[in-house]
């Protein structure tokens, strides 16, 4: 008789709502094997037995040929007593004990999909809400473990025998999809308008809201993890009066377009970029602009003013997909403006009332469906930079994905910062970054904030039993982590220290000794009370040295400051003894009375407290070159700045830009200091002799990357470090990135940017987690731990 062997057989990681059970049932039954599968909160558990080849056979592979959309982490298997008994099940899923198996992100509809939406033969043509289990919504509907249809907002619309026939059929590809349905049984598409909205009577309400956004409406749309607000990209009217509605200032709208081939005339596209587009993940891709003489037909002027990119996604969604256009549609908006649904600073619309509330002042209708969202998620924002991705955003089809850690942390939940918030829960050696949660200052932000950590506890089993959050004793997610706390720990970790943890995590340093870290931003609570932002601090996870900083001066009236580059740049003036002349732009910029106010301000010490930003340096050369004097939106002086370098010709810049540092050769404790004084000075001249902005603007870029290459020079030359990591929301300027990253790596340095995690604030919180976990207790203000291999001085 021949032998027979049963293995029990465990699978964690990406491998529930992947189609991995169909997966296993068809690997079995196509090798002879009888046994089971189900999903538990620990992953999929399946029993093989069968002849020892084909038992082997199975267990060899298996994660090498899962289905695409899984992410296999582990694969264990132990062999256990013999069963007997014939044939190969999907048995019920089993609940209960610490959930361990992770939640795919959403993911965009697939080719096979896209193919029976099209084809008027298939019973799902134009179905809005098609899926398969190689597609659709999955983080935004999971409302519990394991992923079943009983744990999805999909529970409260019953199969047909149709749709129950091809979730039972091991041979079709909607074989256990959770989210699958049709015309009959699936969620339903309605279009409202009017005062107060109601339902129009039209028998295809996608046809409805196509003709209304190609007259120039305005329509809330519902997309997977929120409302969108949608207008024709190309009609000027509709484009200003969202902006008008929404309080947007300047700040760029997002653009959705069927297929590459309609934005290539108006953005450069690279393999890297059509890669990005194209990924089930499909993000938002900052893409480099045309100049406008070759971009042909342009869109409206508001979707993106002044700004050197243009933000596009394709479409995700089956209602995307019948928005754009399917073949043989009448004519519509190629392109359409795709934006948050809320009000600037606000967090995301999902429920359907509060959407007809919130958004009520906003759209002129709602397409909307009675699928709910459990989570909401945000569009991802990608870039990239020198042939990688730089992450902006990470949200919708990365969220909930974990990342690697380097070390092995305890149950730890991170805050996050105030702006661009994402909160960070880790275990083991697993971290998981929250989808994008916005700005703390709102109520709605915050009330998200809770929603959504209790969310992304239920579905990891991430009981945190340490907590973390930034030093900043006014920041809203400190102070949430300081209520929330009880009895548990709360180690505060200062907002640079954090952003150079979170770049080296990111790159599975393991924190053995320091690297160079360079934080630029725009406000980091500084040790000493200041407001930091153009830092080097010498950093491994357990604490961190202040080598290097740009020069204080004065932060005249806070959020003033940051709203008015011009302050900025008189500001610097002042403090670089260059006087404020009425012929330079930013002082022609400052109305009369505002500037005798500021001149008193500036000599009082009124409400200015010391600021080393690096994000507000460039607020004021922008100013000063007369690039833009007043911010509607954050950093949008610099990204004005950085088009204007973009604008200058190969290899042009102005000349003698360059920082003084000081003490340059003393080691006597005290950080090396860089003064922008004579690179003020040598803009000032080149203003005044009508240099063009593009010109200043190319040589303030040199002169930073300049200064980064120094300072790092100086610390290798102390203290014999090589590694220099690039991190804070500055190094989202690719044209600086780019310059310091080659430079540096000319000088024989390793460099480390970011790629999965954004080097702005909504990667905080990671470098948070590894602080935090690397700590003993809280500790005091102040420096607190030296790393090893430096010295007590700069």
């Amino acid at each position: 008789m021949e032998a027979v062997q049963r293995r029990r057989v465990i699978v964690r990681g990406v491998v529930q709502g992947v189609g991995f059970r169909p997966y296993v049932y068809n690997r079995a039954t196509g090798l002879g094997l009888a046994g089971h599968v189900t999903n538990t909160p620990e992953g999929v558990v399946a029993e093989v037995e069968g002849a020892p080849a084909a038992v082997s056979a199975f267990c060899e592979r298996l994660a090498a040929e899962a289905p695409p959309l899984a992410v296999v982490h582990a694969v264990d298997h132990c062999e256990v007593p013999v069963a007997g008994g014939s044939g190969f099940t999907i048995v019920a899923s089993r609940s209960g004990g610490p959930a361990r198996t992770l939640v795919p992100p959403d993911v965009a509809t697939c080719a096979d999909c896209l193919a029976e939406l099209a084809d008027p033969a298939d019973r799902r043509h134009r179905h809005p809400f098609i899926t398969c289990t190689h597609c659709g919504p999955r983080f935004t509907i999971v409302t519990g473990l394991p992923y079943d249809r009983a744990h999805t907002t999909m529970a409260r619309f019953p199969m047909c025998p149709d749709c129950a026939g091809e979730y039972a059929d091991p041979a079709d590809r909607r074989f256990h999809a959770q989210p699958v349905a049709c015309p009959a049984c699936g969620p339903r598409l309605r279009l409202l308008a009017g005062s107060p909205p109601r339902e129009e009577a039209c028998a295809d309400p996608v046809a409805a809201a196509r003709r209304l956004l190609a007259g120039g409406a305005i329509l809330a749309v519902k997309g997977l993890g929120g409302y969108h607000l949608a207008c024709d990209a190309a009609h000027a009217g509709a484009v200003a009066e969202l902006r008008r509605r929404k309080a947007r200032g300047d700040k760029p709208f997002a653009l959705m377009a069927r297929d590459p081939a309609d934005v290539e005339h108006l953005v450069q596209l690279g393999p890297a970029e059509r890669d990005l587009l194209t990924a089930p993940a499909r993000p938002i891709v900052l893409l480099r602009r045309r100049p406008a003489a070759a971009a042909g037909e342009p869109v409206a002027e508001d979707v993106a003013p002044r700004c050197p990119d243009l933000g596009v996604m394709l479409p995700y969604t089956p209602v995307h997909h019948l928005l754009l256009g399917l073949p043989g549609d009448p004519p519509g908006p190629r392109l359409l403006v795709m934006t948050s649904g809320n009000l600037s600073g606000e967090p995301i619309v999902t429920d359907d009332a509060e959407a007809l509330d919130r958004l009520g002042h906003l759209a002129d209708a709602w397409l909307t469906h009675d699928r709910p969202i459990h989570v909401p998620c945000d569009d991802s924002v990608v870039r990239v930079c020198d042939g990688e991705t730089l992450t902006v955003r990470r949200s919708r089809g990365y969220a909930p994905l974990p990342l690697d850690l380097p070390l092995p942390v305890p149950p730890v939940l991170a805050a996050g910062g105030d702006l661009k918030n994402a909160f960070c829960l880790g275990e083991g050696r697993k971290a998981w970054l929250s989808a994008h949660i916005g700005d703390m200052d709102d109520l709605a932000t915050r009330y998200a904030f809770e929603r959504a950590e209790q969310q992304l506890e239920s579905i990891t089993g991430v009981r945190p039993g340490l907590l973390a959050a930034d030093r900043h004793p006014g920041y809203r997610s400190a102070g949430w982590a300081q209520r929330t706390a009880g009895a548990r720990p709360l180690v505060r970790v200062q907002h640079h220290h954090a952003h150079i943890a979170s770049a080296m995590a990111e790159h599975g340093l393991a924190g053995d000794g320091p690297v160079i870290g360079i934080a630029f931003d725009g406000t980091g609570y500084g040790d000493d009370g200041a407001v930091w932002g153009g830092e080097v601090l010498l950093a491994d996870y357990a604490g961190y040295r202040r080598f290097a900083h740009l020069a204080y001066v004065p932060l005249p009236g806070g959020d003033a400051a940051v709203l008015r580059p011009y302050r900025m740049a008189l500001s610097h003036l002042r403090a670089a003894g260059l006087p404020w002349s009425p012929d330079l732009p930013c002082t022609a910029a400052c109305p009369p009375e505002e500037l005798r106010v500021l001149e008193r301000q500036l000599e009082r010490g009124l409400h200015c407290a010391p600021t080393s930003s690096m994000g507000r340096l460039f607020d004021a050369v922008s100013s000063l070159a007369g690039v833009c004097h007043l911010a509607g939106y954050e950093a949008q002086a610099a990204i004005e700045l950085e088009s204007a370098a973009l604008a200058a010709p190969e290899g042009a810049a102005g000349a003698g830009y360059a920082f003084a540092l000081h003490p340059a050769g003393a080691d006597g404790g005290v950080p090396v200091t860089a003064d922008p004084a004579p690179l003020l000075a040598a803009v000032v001249a080149d203003v005044r002799a009508g240099t063009p902005p593009p010109l200043i603007a190319a040589g303030f870029h040199a002169a930073v990357a300049g200064l980064v290459v120094d300072l790092a020079g100086l610390a290798r030359e102390r203290h014999g470090l090589h590694t220099v990591a690039l991190t804070g929301g500055v190094f989202a300027n690719t044209v600086l990135s780019s310059a310091c990253a080659r430079l540096l790596r000319g000088r024989g340095f390793t460099v480390l940017r970011h790629h999965r995690v954004p080097p702005n604030d909504g990667g905080l919180a990671l470098g948070q987690l590894m602080v935090a976990a690397r700590t003993p207790h809280p500790p005091q203000q102040g420096e607190g731990h030296v790393p090893r291999g430096t010295r007590q001085s700069a």
